[in-house]
C-alpha cells in the first residue's frame, strides 16, 4: 500500500473513531431515561418537602416510565443532601427537589455554605409557591399591619414575636418590617412551629410567623389572628388576610419548592424534565392540592426564569441579612 494511501485510511479510520465516540453521549441522551432516576430530598420522611416531592416523583414516574425514587438526606440546614446533588454524575439520573430555604435563605445567613456552591446546580422548575403569615395572639387589639406597626411602636420592647428559627425567612422578614418602620421587638426562635402556635393562642407570645398551611385551624377557630401574609397574592383559604403588599410594604419575595440537577447536565434532559414537571404542574390534583395546603396557585416556569428567581432571592436575602446583622456559623 502506497504511503498516500496508508494516511487516507488511518485518517478515515480516525473519522469514524471520532464520530463514534461524539455519536455516544447524543445517543445516551436520546434513549434516556433508560433507569431508575434518583431523587434527593435534603428534608425527612414525612416533612412538607418531603410530601410534595413525593407526589412529584409519583407523576413524574407515570410520564418518564421509569421510576422516580425519592431518598431523604436531612441534616445540616439541607447542606448533606445538597452535596450528594452536586457531587453526582451530571447524566440525568439525579435531580434535586428542595426548597428556598435550602438554595437562596441559607447561604445568605450561614457563613459555611457559600452563594457560589449553588452554581454547581441547574434550575429544572418551580414546582410550589407559598407566603409565610403574621399572625398575633386574640388579645392583642390590633387587625392589620398598619395597626400591628402602631401597636409594637406605642410599646417599644415590650412585645417579642417568633418564628421557626433564627435566620428563617420569617425572622429575616420581620428584621426588613423592623428596619423600614422603627418598631423594637425581639425575636424569639421556636423549635417548631406547632410550639409557636400553642404559645400564640395562649396568649404567651403575642406576635409570630407560621407557614401558610399549619396555621389554618387555629385561625378559623379564632385562636389567632391574620395580619398580613408574604407574597403576591392571598392565600388561599385565608382570602380576608391581605398581603403585606396590599398593606403598603411591597415585599414579594416569597417561599418556594423547585427541582435542580448537577451542573453539565445535557440541556436536552434539563429541558425534558422541565416541560414533565410544567405538565405536572397544570393537572387538576396538582391544583387541589395546592388549595388544600394553603400556597399561592400552582406555578408554571422555564429553567431559566427559576434561575432568575434564585439570583434574585439570593440578593433579597443576603442584603437584609446583612443590614440586620445576621450571619450564623451553622
Amino acid at each position: 500500500m502506497s504511503l498516500l494511501r496508508k494516511r487516507l485510511a488511518f485518517t478515515l479510520c480516525a473519522e469514524a473513531i471520532i464520530g463514534l465516540c461524539a455519536a455516544g453521549p447524543v445517543h445516551a441522551q436520546e434513549n434516556w431515561p433508560a433507569r431508575p432516576i434518583q431523587m434527593i430530598v435534603p428534608s425527612s420522611p414525612g416533612s412538607g418537602t418531603d410530601a410534595l416531592a413525593r407526589v412529584m416523583a409519583q407523576r413524574l414516574s407515570e410520564s418518564l416510565k421509569q421510576p422516580v425514587i425519592v431518598e431523604n438526606r436531612p441534616g445540616g440546614s439541607g447542606v448533606i443532601g445538597t452535596n450528594v446533588a452536586l457531587k453526582a454524575a451530571p447524566d440525568g439520573y439525579t435531580i434535586l427537589y428542595t426548597t428556598a430555604s435550602n438554595m437562596v435563605v441559607a447561604p445568605a445567613v450561614i457563613k459555611s455554605i457559600s452563594p457560589e456552591s449553588r452554581k454547581g446546580l441547574v434550575p429544572i422548575a418551580q414546582t410550589a409557591v407559598g407566603g409565610v403569615l403574621l399572625l398575633v395572639s386574640p388579645d392583642v387589639p390590633v387587625h392589620d399591619l398598619p395597626g400591628l406597626i402602631e401597636f409594637v411602636k406605642a410599646h417599644p420592647d415590650k412585645y417579642s414575636y417568633g418564628s421557626w428559627g433564627t435566620g428563617s425567612s420569617a425572622h429575616l422578614t420581620m428584621e426588613w418590617l423592623k428596619k423600614r418602620t422603627g418598631m423594637k421587638t425581639e425575636h424569639v426562635a421556636y423549635r417548631t412551629t406547632s410550639q409557636l402556635l400553642t404559645e400564640l393562642s395562649s396568649g404567651v407570645l403575642k406576635i409570630g410567623w407560621t407557614d401558610p398551611s399549619v396555621a389554618v385551624p387555629f385561625l378559623r377557630s379564632g385562636k389567632v389572628r391574620g395580619i398580613a401574609v408574604v407574597g403576591n397574592v392571598r392565600s388561599p383559604q385565608l382570602a380576608d388576610v391581605k398581603t403585606m403588599s396590599e398593606q403598603g410594604y411591597k415585599f414579594g419575595t416569597v417561599g418556594w419548592f423547585g427541582m435542580f440537577a448537577p451542573a453539565g447536565t445535557s440541556p436536552a434532559i434539563v429541558k425534558r424534565l422541565s416541560d414533565e414537571v410544567n405538565k405536572v404542574q397544570g393537572s387538576p390534583e396538582i391544583a387541589a392540592l395546592m388549595k388544600k395546603l394553603n400556597f399561592e396557585p400552582a406555578p408554571v416556569k422555564s429553567s431559566a426564569q427559576l434561575g432568575e428567581i434564585v439570583q434574585s432571592d439570593l440578593r433579597v436575602w443576603t442584603k437584609i441579612a446583612s443590614d440586620a446583622g445576621i450571619r450564623l456559623e451553622e
